[in-house]
């Protein structure tokens, strides 16, 4: 599914856009309503392993599947045997890739058949990437996905802007972990929405693993992803060369033509760079042309303590006064 954002969903500004397809959010969030009540009262499932779940309530590009493959590198450091879950979309190939290359995973048009077939392969962890709406199932922990460029947009839902679900749904998750900066102003108002009830917000940031390939040379960087423009950015903020920037629609599938497109510029004597996303998404015989960027989580902060510690406290079910744990259901 090839899907480009509208600018206007990130306008601090009510966009007239944003006003004229009000009408459609009303009805969306209606719908969502009655499918989520649904789903609730009629499919919901328990299980007997613990489901963690990385969603978003913003379309596309607040960092899921990095941070799902973090979660699932940490709690196989506990002595686990997790295993992801994805709905098996073709256009969500590219993330697929990802997840396999990092851990098992189970595919499947519905989250809940895949969760048993987990369980009879044995694992005993099930971590979902995405499913924060998909309301048959009920997960152990939730966390919560922002972009710090994003956040929320305009705050209207689609299609008048980019939420899958109102701001309350926020009163779902465990914790909230924003990739990129941090912003006292959007902490303080999910603080004051939550009133009493405290939420621990997290910060991540990623950090490229092969930027010595990149340095000293000139950059022409494309990404077809919910948001290029965070990718671009991160680039410049690592002082790489970027000479031109082109983006694609999210899950972008490149054809004969964008490849003709893109190795003219190569002739440019410049280093054409992507994201690894989008690298899954070349043919085979075209990707040595490119360079593929990778990269890691490389502040995200889930325990206030460091790996030997979390491996203690659930081993021996101790707990330290120094640290406030977040994923504590084992």
């Amino acid at each position: 599914m090839k899907f480009k954002k509208p600018k206007f969903w990130d306008y601090k500004k009510i966009s007239i856009w944003s006003i004229l397809l009000f009408p459609i959010s009303i009805i969306f969030l209606f719908a969502s309503l009655i499918v989520r009540i649904f789903k609730s009262l009629v499919l919901r499932k328990n299980y007997k392993i613990p489901i963690i779940c990385v969603g978003n309530i913003y379309v596309g590009g607040t960092g899921k599947t990095p941070l799902a493959s973090e979660v699932f590198k940490l709690i196989k450091s506990i002595g686990k045997n997790p295993a992801f879950i994805k709905k098996d979309y073709d256009f969500l190939f590219d993330e697929i890739q990802m997840l396999k290359k990092i851990g098992p995973t189970f595919l499947g048009g519905n989250r809940g058949v895949a969760i048993n077939n987990l369980i009879m392969k044995g694992h005993d962890v099930a971590i979902l990437d995405d499913g924060y709406q998909d309301f048959s199932i009920k997960p152990d922990f939730s966390i919560l996905c922002f972009h710090s460029n994003q956040l929320l947009g305009n705050g209207f839902l689609i299609p008048s802007g980019p939420l899958r679900e109102r701001f309350g749904s926020i009163l779902r998750a465990e914790c909230i972990v924003i990739n990129g900066y941090k912003n006292l102003d959007f902490e303080n108002k999910v603080n004051n929405y939550l009133g009493g009830k405290k939420l621990p917000i997290f910060y991540s940031k990623y950090k490229i693993k092969n930027i010595e390939k990149l340095k000293n040379k000139e950059i022409t960087a494309f990404a077809g992803i919910g948001n290029p423009s965070n990718f671009f950015k991160l680039l410049k903020e690592n002082n790489i060369n970027v000479k031109n920037t082109y983006s694609f629609p999210d899950h972008h599938n490149y054809s004969d033509k964008d490849y003709s497109y893109l190795l003219k510029l190569k002739e440019q004597d410049v280093l054409l760079v992507t994201t690894e996303k989008d690298y899954s998404r070349l043919s085979e015989k075209i990707k040595q042309s490119f360079e593929c960027i990778e990269v890691d989580l490389g502040q995200t902060i889930f325990f206030r303590l460091s790996s030997d510690q979390i491996k203690r406290y659930y081993q021996e079910d101790e707990k330290d006064d120094d640290f406030e744990p977040i994923i504590h259901f084992f």
